[in-house]
């Protein structure tokens, strides 16, 4: 028997390595447990839900780092994490994926600070220009930001509603489907796909491409 105390670090600790090693007995032997699993799993055994903090929180830190800059990432990612953890028995995997749920809360605390981000856009717009190093494509957005575009990017970003902004840094920068960033957003996806459609038509006019060459 474990001498660790239920309230104590070691404890929680100890709580989660008992939480894996039953979610390994329920997925398989060796078997790393779902998300969805993990989730169900933490509304009964609340310190289960730090697996998916394990798996997520540098990449979230990433994406709002990217957005709104170093110094706000690591408080509105914790925040993003802790609205998760308190929302977490709202989560239904018949609903979704807990990728894009928790990427959805992050929109929303990213909203939250609309001008700061309208901020570091401007900022970057006045940097010299760095030419593209690919062609402007369908996902060729994935592999750009802000600091290789340099002001064409920043500045057509500011030109994009906040929804066509969200939807595209989505796809573009935590490279989620066009169907998980629907339910990020809690649009449908036959909606995202469609406004993909017009943000890609909008940013070759903004952006200045012909033929997909900058």
């Amino acid at each position: 028997m474990s001498s660790q105390q239920p309230g104590s670090p070691g404890g929680h600790r100890q709580a989660r390595a008992d939480t894996k090693t039953e979610l390994a007995g329920v997925t398989g032997e060796g078997a790393a447990p779902s998300d969805e699993a993990v989730i169900v799993a933490s509304k009964a055994e609340p310190a289960s839900f730090g697996e998916l903090f394990d798996r997520y929180a540098d990449e979230i830190y990433r994406y709002i780092a990217r957005r709104l800059g170093d110094d706000a990432a690591p408080d509105l990612a914790a925040e993003v994490f802790l609205i998760a953890f308190r929302g977490r028995r709202g989560f239904e995997p018949t609903l979704g994926l807990v990728r894009p749920w928790l990427y959805g809360i992050a929109i929303k605390v990213i909203g939250r600070h609309h001008r700061g981000e309208m901020r570091r856009n401007r900022a970057f717009a006045r940097i010299p220009q760095v030419p593209a190093a690919e062609p402007f494509e369908e996902r060729a957005a994935e592999r750009m930001d802000a600091q290789k575009l340099g002001p064409n990017l920043a500045r057509a970003l500011t030109r994009l509603s906040a929804t066509e902004r969200d939807l595209l840094l989505l796809v573009a920068w935590a490279d989620l489907s066009y169907d998980e960033a629907a339910q990020a957003l809690g649009i449908p996806a036959g909606t995202a796909r469609s406004k993909m459609h017009r943000i890609r038509a909008k940013l070759r006019g903004l952006l200045d491409i012909d033929g997909g060459r900058p």
